[in-house]
């Protein structure tokens, strides 16, 4: 019924009675405060500030997505798969535009007093260096080894190669775009780490290797024979990133999943047992979906970490023990910062803007990029005080990063991106660049063109070793940049698409190609194209990131297997031999 017709059911001079003077009262009390949210939020924006502080509500919503997790059925229901769209409705975006509500809620306790080594967690000149150097336990214990992605591993590098051992990881069933599909092996970025036993002394040599893959699991191997040393730890879908572990020798696992949770996992009980989750709809507004692909950092309790759904997350462990001696965590979500602006999505005309590489740290800031280019800072002094973290650095480079972002001893950036959406700013920029963030009006170093058209660029993370920056590109290159000024030194060429990113130790640089082959390079002089070294066949795509400890190297590959390599003249379970470059 309209308004016309209701007026002439009660006649033709009807006036309806005066609200009641509460219901008056109350809304205009409701309009002041949404304008004075409004505005205070624009605010917020215009200083570049997009900040979610939570409450327990909010944790008590974490603890029950938790809770359902356990009761998902295993299939993909619930998981925003690749190419599907975003998981907010973007239907009011035109392109150039994009208006982002900023959230802030105060909390209801005070935040707690954090350990913070005079407002720097990582010291810069540790680039390159063990994450042992900063008095962590040993090991490779993240993808790229160390706060600032920059540790590879610990050699030596095997001169005469040979598969000692190899294990099934198998495959599963994950959903793109709404169809299902299998995955088999591991993938992107897929880098194994090796840790000791979890209890072991710490002069002990008891050593385990963990790598999550397209089973939906993390999986523990001896190094040596590559037996299974723990049940496996799975997840509700695929992992395709890397995972954590400890350093502060913490019996704790930190691992991403498509099964839309960031799982933290203690390692001292008869099977891994998870303690908690990060569900990817906690925290406020989101873009695109809930993977979690890059690799946690954890830096003095802190829990550092950013997802597909394009926030950023800073969470206090307070790790510990109770009276058993099993490990505890009592987590306390601390701030939830949009990876993204306004101006990054006028400037895209598309809300994808997913944050799928791993967190750096470099002094008290962390760096990370987004799916829409965006190149950031972080710092997360301020947390100390009771405070968010400030953005201090913000750079677009025009199109997706997935690479992580490395930081060199003088805390100058080396980023690498893909070039998919071919924008004037990437065509302008390049897909290999060096920044500057002390000088953030004008960070570009330099930069330089890798990409072979659209649907090229680069996926693999850059290395750094001595004066160089080595990329390995989606077409087949891998680049030996002088790392002063970007010029191109030499270019291998290898079966493509290399998203395995380039590992340097003991002067060799290891790289796995797309045709089932790792190769070896001998880089003791960086003027010059490496000679070969040797190259082993192995079986599948090798998308993953190599791991090298103790004289060993481990891989996965696309087509469902896990490597042990050694010595050809150590004990071998099965496996084939390289060849050098004489062969």
């Amino acid at each position: 019924m309209n308004r016309s017709a209701a007026a002439t059911s009660e006649g033709p001079h009807y006036v309806p009675p005066p609200p009641p003077r509460w219901l008056v009262v109350a809304i205009t009390l409701a309009i002041v405060l949404v304008v004075a949210y409004v505005v205070r939020g624009i605010g917020r924006i215009a200083e570049g500030e997009a900040t979610t502080t939570l409450t327990d509500a909010d944790l008590s919503a974490l603890t029950t997505a938790v809770e359902d997790r356990a009761d998902r059925a295993d299939t993909s229901a619930g998981t925003t798969a690749e190419g599907e769209p975003p998981v907010v409705d973007d239907s009011s975006l035109d392109a150039g535009e994009g208006v982002i509500e900023s959230e802030s809620v105060t909390e209801s306790e005070p935040p707690p007093e954090l350990d913070v080594r005079d407002g720097v967690w990582v010291d810069p000149a540790s680039s390159g260096m063990p994450w042992s150097a900063l008095d962590s336990v040993e090991g490779l214990l993240t993808f790229r080894g160390n706060p600032t992605r920059t540790f590879h591993g610990r050699g030596p590098v095997p001169e005469q190669p040979m598969v000692q051992w190899s294990a099934t990881i198998g495959c599963s069933t994950s959903f793109v775009g709404g169809e299902p599909k299998e995955w088999c092996g591991t993938g992107w970025t897929g880098q194994p780490l090796v840790f000791r036993r979890p209890g072991s002394p710490d002069d002990a040599d008891e050593w385990w290797v963990a790598v999550g893959g397209y089973n939906r699991a993390v999986n523990f191997f001896d190094p040596v024979d590559g037996r299974t040393v723990y049940p496996p730890f799975f997840t509700g879908d695929i992992i395709k990133g890397t995972a954590t572990i400890d350093p502060d020798g913490f019996p704790l696992l930190y691992t991403g999943s498509r099964d839309d949770s960031l799982h933290v996992v203690a390692l001292d009980r008869a099977e891994p047992t998870e303690l908690w989750a990060l569900a990817a709809d906690v925290g406020g507004r989101t873009l695109w979906n809930n993977d979690w692909d890059g690799a946690s950092m954890v830096i003095d309790d802190l829990l550092i970490v950013g997802g597909e759904n394009s926030r950023f997350y800073v969470v206090k462990l307070n790790r510990g023990y109770d009276s058993d001696g099993l490990v505890t965590i009592d987590p306390q979500l601390l701030s939830s910062v949009e990876g993204w602006d306004d101006q990054l999505l006028n400037d895209l005309g598309d809300v994808q803007v997913s944050i799928e590489n791993s967190v750096a740290v470099s002094g008290s800031v962390v760096y990370f990029a987004n799916s829409g280019g965006l190149v950031q800072g972080w710092d997360l002094a301020p947390v100390a005080d009771g405070g968010v973290p400030e953005r201090v650095f913000r750079f677009w480079a025009g199109d997706d990063i997935d690479a992580s972002v490395v930081v060199d001893g003088d805390g100058q950036l080396y980023v690498a991106a893909e070039y998919e959406r071919g924008t004037a700013r990437s065509r302008e920029l390049g897909q290999v660049f060096r920044l500057d963030p002390s000088n953030p009006d004008d960070p570009v170093v330099w930069s330089v063109e890798a990409n072979d058209g659209l649907d090229s660029g680069v996926w693999a993370t850059p290395a750094l070793y001595r004066d160089l920056v080595l990329v390995a590109t989606d077409d087949g290159r891998v680049l030996g940049l002088d790392r002063a000024d970007g010029s191109t030194r030499w270019t291998l060429t290898l079966p493509g698409p290399l998203w395995s990113s380039p590992v340097v130790v003991d002067d060799t640089l290891i790289q796995g190609d797309c045709a089932g082959d790792l190769h070896a390079f001998n880089l003791t002089d960086t003027t010059v194209a490496p000679d070969p070294v040797w190259t082993l066949p192995l079986v599948g795509c090798i998308e993953s990131t190599p791991a090298v400890w103790d004289g060993r190297i481990f891989v996965g590959t696309r087509l469902g297997t896990f490597f042990g390599i050694g010595e050809a003249d150590t004990e071998a379970v099965d496996g084939a031999n390289a060849t050098g470059p004489e062969d």
